[in-house]
């Protein structure tokens, strides 16, 4: 049996880019499991035609909205919670006039890095041949570097895919909605991306036997980073080995 360390690409990128969390931050974030959370809820029935209705998906992100304050111990005016939720709502409405409406979500696959860390990569949508999506209910411009990493080791995850944000920008009145394409990382940006996750796993990840993991393994030998790495350092190429499997 192989034992590997294993993290979640989340993992990854908070430990590359660290910072205080205020309770501005936890509220957009129980904003953005409200929509993700919706969306996903009703991912089966957007992808067999049906359309849910406006009042079903709001009172679930509602409901999702409240739990999550309700875990961050946060209480909102009444005021304030209904603007949150008339932003979510505007998002979920501009999602479901969006290519993104009727995709699923991929299964998850594993980052294989030299047989020794595995990282969890699942980006919130696929169109299953050749396109991955991250959804974000904001906009950035630039890419925020914490943003780029994330879709980067979906990259690394999906080889062959092209990679695109989905920007519903629940702060614009009107929401407005953005599909930006990111480019695949050159070969020493990806090296340097691997490497940077293979010492977060080393450091941070869990132990788990690989042969009873079921996300896909897409697999890649790098040189072993030593000392401080970061991300888009190292110039050699990573080489990908796929088990063939879609799992």
């Amino acid at each position: 049996m192989t034992t590997i360390r294993t993290l979640a690409a989340h993992e990854v990128v908070r430990a590359a880019y660290p910072r205080e969390v205020t309770e501005r931050d936890e509220i957009g974030m129980a904003v953005g499991k409200a929509i993700d959370g919706t969306l996903s809820k009703y991912s089966y029935e957007f992808a067999r035609g049906w359309k849910p209705t406006r009042t079903a998906m709001n009172h679930a992100a509602a409901e999702i909205l409240d739990e999550e304050l309700r875990d961050a111990h946060i209480v909102l005016p009444a005021v304030e919670r209904d603007r949150h939720l008339a932003a979510a709502s505007g998002v979920l409405q501009e999602f479901r006039r969006s290519e993104l409406t009727g995709l699923a979500r991929p299964r998850s696959r594993l980052i294989l890095i030299n047989e020794q860390v595995g990282v969890y990569a699942q980006p919130d949508f696929w169109n299953g041949r050749d396109r991955i999506y991250e959804m974000k209910s904001y906009h950035a411009n630039p890419i925020p570097p914490e943003i780029r990493l994330q879709v980067q080791l979906f990259q690394c995850a999906f080889p062959g895919f092209r990679a695109f944000l989905a920007w519903f920008d629940r702060h614009a009145t009107p929401i407005s909605t953005t599909l930006e394409e990111v480019p695949a990382p050159d070969q020493a940006t990806a090296e340097g991306v691997l490497g940077l996750a293979y010492r977060t796993g080393m450091e941070k990840g869990i132990d788990k036997v690989l042969e009873y993991m079921d996300s896909r393994p897409i697999s890649y030998s790098v040189p072993i980073p030593s000392g401080p790495a970061e991300p888009g350092e190292t110039p050699r190429t990573p080489r990908a080995e796929s088990d063939g499997s879609e799992g």
